[in-house]
């Protein structure tokens, strides 16, 4: 199962006089990952290079920032991927040594920056959500509150209009026993909409 941050975590390594500074954190998406990376090079304005690696909803970024191709980004990312995290940014700061790593160096440093930094961090499951649209007569509004309550659902809109129409989310493995559960109380009479559909159609999906 997926795992996300629940907040950064912090790593120094010291290199062959070379400082690489790591920090791994939740991250949504690339706009945010570099606006962080940003940030990075403004507060260490003597650092050689600020590299990074994301993994968020599906997009990915393995960024050198001028260190030899394939020696830093790819690395930190293929960190982030053996570890099965989502929605994850890894940045390393280093600042130069006077003494060159090499390759194989340099691929060791950046993975071991990354890795070390998550083994502080407080990792959490990423629990899908699934929304659910669906109507019922007014009758039938009361017993739905308390279903949606006791599935842990999140109530997201009411409508109050011929009938009452809601839009709720769940995590996705409780969602079949949910929607069998309010079929069998509301003996047929509540109607289920795709998320697809358009609001206003009201048929059954």
């Amino acid at each position: 199962m997926p795992q996300t941050l629940l907040a950064p975590a912090h790593h120094e390594l010291l290199i062959k006089k070379s400082r690489f500074i790591a920090c791994v954190q939740p991250m949504p998406d690339r706009a945010g990952a570099q606006q962080v990376v940003a940030g990075l090079r403004a507060r260490h304005p003597g650092a050689a290079h600020v590299c990074w690696a994301l993994l968020a909803g599906g997009h990915s970024a393995a960024v050198d920032d001028g260190e030899p191709s394939g020696t830093a980004g790819r690395p930190m990312l293929d960190v982030l991927r053996h570890q099965d995290l989502d929605g994850v940014l890894a940045t390393v700061v280093r600042y130069f040594g006077g003494v060159k790593l090499g390759a194989g160096g340099l691929v060791r440093a950046y993975t071991d920056s990354v890795a070390q930094a998550l083994l502080a961090a407080h990792k959490v499951a990423i629990v899908r959500q699934r929304r659910l649209r669906c109507s019922a007569p007014y009758p039938l509004e009361g017993l739905l509150r308390r279903e949606l309550d006791l599935a842990g659902a999140v109530l997201e809109q009411v409508d109050h209009l011929d009938v009452v129409g809601f839009v709720f989310s769940l995590p996705e493995d409780r969602a079949p026993a949910l929607v069998a559960r309010l079929n069998e109380a509301g003996n047929g009479r509540i109607a289920w909409r795709n998320e697809a559909d358009d609001p206003d159609d009201g048929h059954g999906g």
